[in-house]
């Protein structure tokens, strides 16, 4: 493995493979065939792309679309790897200078579609070549029960078989059920033994269901917090898609859209700008995505209910490629159901398959209702048993205050029993507010009982509510074009006092990353460099390597060259660029050697708008004043000054950690985490002495990673 580490710190600029990616390797240079089950942003790509450095001739990547060839190419090509692809895309003439340039030994990969290894003449070409070595990318696409069956991927087992001598083989995918796995293999002829699965826990990733919410302002206020964020926008049809686009275009937002009803030309455009950070938001149908190899996304929203959850995961998994903390949020209604039941009955025929698709969506409404920790649900759904909360999604982390709302829930539901369960939201929040408008006294609603019984409330207040008590399935939607509310059973039992309802109150949108200057200034510096080499920008630095570099602030390219993602292709290429930026900034913006910002922790603010609040609080502690002293002299509490004190040891800045945790304790704790992994603090503190707290724990970890950033 040692070759496998050099060429992987020579062209990726990492010291050690992530999790599962040395064990492929081995696999791979071993001459063996492998399966690898590796969750979006695992890494893949580099189980495949380092062997291909070190086996002689060339490397085969069989890859389900254009865009994924054109992104790993430029991605490859940017670090100094020799790679191209073959495919619709390219005129017959630079197919055939490219087929050329392959016999001639100048690329180590090749990216083609599968419909191409059909071909025999292609067949025969690539006889003429030494193929060390074939990587199945999107394996899942090999089974009828994959979400995203290929037909083309099912004859690849016979069509390897007729290379003059039989190349190492691995497949490699995201999501794959157990007999989705088991397809695979069978398919590929891979023994189901040579198995790589290092689980689907995103631990960067927090998963949110907001149910109840009127959609199209929530996402408002979401941009609206994260602007300079890149996210994508999943809706289930081209007519919400351009609904969306144009309400968001109006309102002066940076969005692109994606569907299939474009031209293939406008789909380019749009694709591009949007990967190339030049539209911050992508607003698609599923049709967008797959490929596509952007890996500063940090949001993720599905608009409606995905259809099953092996799409749902790998769509909200295009989030965080980096490892950056990233969200993903699926807003729910129970209309949704009723579309996506439609657009299935519109694209199957096949009865068993029509059955097994209704399933999988009915997997999915399971999900959006189930009051367990939703990372848990999926990791059961792909079939992992050995589980524990996460800690990070919504259902973990909600502690907002539920309130009573039975009263209220009984007005909407006596209200559509009155009106003889024949009307449609609107006209049942207009009754209820007491609306003039002319339907409402045409069919005389004027007239019952609850007419006007809500008239303290808007009618968007009111419509948002019975949006909530549908997803609480006090409500049942009708199908068809205009959709009738009826009360459910559960909806009758409320209605007659048997149950209580309760709701939890709104939710308050929140910033995804907190603020970091020079790192804002870094990434326009990375996108002017970017558009000199006509990539995307996350292929110069990551997200991650760009932090990291923002607090580290390196001044040599020694320095530089220790920082996590930055190989020595990237070092000699932008090295110099990036460090003159760095004293740039550091002239301009006054900041000291020390690498701490100037700051004035002794101007008045109150404690909601201070700026910078955790250098506040560093200037106390340094002053001599205990956690205790600063939290009661800022109006804070404890927890909050001891985030401050951890973020100001995550961006380098100089504290006297022994003041806090002794050496002792700190070998303690890497013992124990040794033994019990970082993942919870629960079972690191309950293998401690009561002494160490959970803020020593904290101390340590956060020392530790910083010393892996510095390598």
């Amino acid at each position: 493995m040692d070759k496998a580490l050099q060429v992987l710190k020579k062209y990726f600029g990492y010291d050690q493979f992530r999790k599962g990616q040395e064990e492929v390797i081995q696999h791979i240079l071993a001459g063996e065939d492998v399966a690898c089950i590796m969750p979006t942003g695992g890494g893949k790509s580099i189980c495949y792309q380092v062997p291909a450095m070190i086996f002689p001739g060339v490397t085969i990547v069989i890859s389900p679309l254009i865009s994924l060839m054109k992104d790993q190419v430029d991605s490859l090509t940017e670090v100094g790897i020799p790679a191209t692809y073959i495919n619709s895309s390219l005129q017959n003439d630079e197919v055939q200078y490219r087929l050329d340039e392959l016999k001639a030994g100048t690329y180590k990969l090749l990216y083609v579609a599968p419909e191409r290894l059909e071909a025999d003449f292609f067949i025969e070409l690539l006889n003429e070549i030494q193929i060390s070595f074939v990587a199945v990318d999107e394996a899942h696409c090999i089974s009828q029960w994959g979400h995203d069956f290929r037909p083309s991927y099912t004859k690849l087992g016979y069509i390897l078989n007729q290379f003059q001598t039989r190349p190492i083989i691995a497949a490699l995918t995201a999501t794959a059920t157990p007999k989705v796995h088991q397809d695979i293999c069978d398919l590929l002829n891979i023994n189901i033994e040579n198995t790589v699965k290092t689980g689907f826990q995103r631990e960067n990733l927090s998963m949110s269901i907001v149910k109840g919410e009127d959609r199209s302002p929530y996402i408002e206020s979401f941009l609206q917090k994260n602007k300079e964020e890149s996210g994508i926008i999943y809706a289930a049809t081209r007519k919400d898609v351009e609904k969306l686009y144009d309400r968001l275009t109006k309102k002066g937002y940076s969005v692109a859209k994606y569907h299939g009803g474009m031209k293939d030309s406008d789909r380019e455009e749009e694709q591009q700008a949007f990967i190339n950070d030049n539209r911050s938001v992508m607003i698609a149908t599923t049709a967008f995505g797959m490929g596509i190899d952007k890996s500063n996304i940090r949001y993720v929203i599905h608009y409606q209910l995905p259809k099953n959850m092996e799409g749902y995961y790998q769509e909200a998994g295009r989030a965080g490629r980096d490892g950056l903390a990233s969200k993903c949020i699926l807003l729910y209604s129970a209309q949704d159901i009723r579309i996506q039941r439609f657009l299935i009955e519109q694209t199957t025929f096949d009865p068993e398959k029509q059955r097994q698709d209704i399933e999988k969506l009915q997997a999915m409404v399971n999900f959006c209702h189930t009051d367990g920790c939703l990372e848990e649900y999926i990791l059961h759904y792909f079939g992992e048993t050995e589980t524990s909360k996460c800690g990070r999604c919504s259902n973990c982390t909600d502690n907002r205050t539920l309130v009573d709302v039975t009263v209220d829930a009984q007005k909407v539901l006596s209200c559509i029993i009155r009106m003889g369960e024949r009307f449609g939201k609107t006209m049942i929040a207009q009754v209820l507010t007491g609306s003039r408008n002319k339907k409402v006294m045409d069919f005389r609603l004027n007239e019952i009982k609850t007419y006007g019984l809500m008239k303290d409330k808007s009618i968007k207040e009111v419509s948002d509510f019975i949006e909530f008590l549908i997803s609480d399935q006090l409500i049942d939607v009708s199908t068809g074009a205009m959709p009738i509310l009826k009360v459910s059973v559960k909806g009758k039992e409320a209605l007659l006092g048997k149950i209580n309802v309760k709701r939890k109150e709104q939710i308050q949108q929140v910033s995804l990353t907190e603020k970091n200057a020079l790192f804002d200034y870094l990434r326009s510096v990375r996108k002017q460099l970017a558009e000199a080499e006509k990539v995307p920008p996350f292929v110069i630095f990551s997200d991650e390597t760009l932090k990291n570099i923002s607090m580290i602030k390196p001044e040599t390219l020694e320095s530089l060259r220790e920082i996590k993602g930055v190989g020595d292709h990237k070092l000699k290429k932008y090295g110099e660029i990036i460090i003159d930026h760095i004293k740039q900034y550091q002239q301009e913006y006054g900041m000291d050697t020390n690498n701490t910002e100037k700051a004035s922790p002794n101007k008045t603010k109150s404690k909601s708008t201070v700026e910078n609040s955790h250098l506040v609080t560093l200037e106390l502690w340094k002053s001599g004043l205990s956690i205790n002293q600063i939290a009661k002299d800022r109006e804070l509490n404890v927890q909050t000054i001891e985030n401050h004190l951890l973020r100001c040891g995550e961006e380098g800045l100089e504290i006297d950690w022994t003041k806090l945790l002794s050496e002792e304790h700190d070998k303690m704790i890497m013992e124990v985490v040794k033994q019990v992994g970082n993942s919870k603090l629960k079972p690191i503190k309950e293998a401690l002495p009561t002494e160490v707290s959970y803020f020593m724990i904290k101390i340590s970890l956060m020392l530790s990673n910083r010393q892996k950033i510095l390598k």
